[in-house]
């Protein structure tokens, strides 16, 4: 099932998350939400707090070659155990703050531990546009957004467009 996509600012994007006890029905149902609405929005990748549910779940999916199998990994209580010293700039985008893009700087390469749907325990390594993109879903479970590496005058610049966007959303509801 779809679910509606919170939008900057609002309070829930900003809370730490709370880890997941044990893998249930109820959290993999969340999961396969979570990847149908990554995949309707399009996106590369959503963290739970950006659908309003205060845990430690992430989906990705970054395989963007035409023709290239999908990649859906869904990650309980997912953690950056290593990085590399080397880094990367991409211009990252948000889900949560729609058609506002900035170059984020992060590690170029990083180890990821996390459970997977069936409560197992997985490691990876991920370079590149993987690396970067499960490094901001991980910073969604800590509150924190791409725009909060920016210099404070871009952040409130792409703040207020976000205010002004949710305004039009909710007269446009109402109308």
């Amino acid at each position: 099932m779809k679910r509606p996509i919170l939008i900057h600012p609002d309070p829930r994007l900003k809370k730490v998350c709370a880890p997941v006890a044990d893998i249930s029905d109820e959290l993999r149902a969340l999961a396969d939400d979570m990847l149908e609405t990554m995949y309707d929005a399009p996106g590369v990748g959503l963290a739970a707090p950006q659908i309003g549910v205060l845990d430690r779940v992430i989906v990705l999916d970054c395989v963007k070659e035409d023709g290239e199998l999908p990649r859906p990994l869904q990650m309980f209580n997912p953690r950056v155990i290593a990085s590399s010293d080397e880094t990367n700039v991409y211009e990252e985008g948000c889900l949560s703050i729609p058609e506002q893009y900035a170059d984020v700087t992060r590690p170029k390469v990083v180890d990821v531990e996390w459970l997977d749907r069936d409560g197992n325990l997985q490691t990876e390594t991920f370079d590149g546009l993987w690396a970067t993109c499960v490094q901001h879903e991980i910073d969604h479970l800590e509150g924190k957004l791409f725009i909060d590496y920016l210099k404070p005058m871009k952040r409130q610049m792409i703040t207020r467009k976000m205010q002004k966007l949710k305004k039009e959303r909710a007269r446009n509801k109402d109308a």
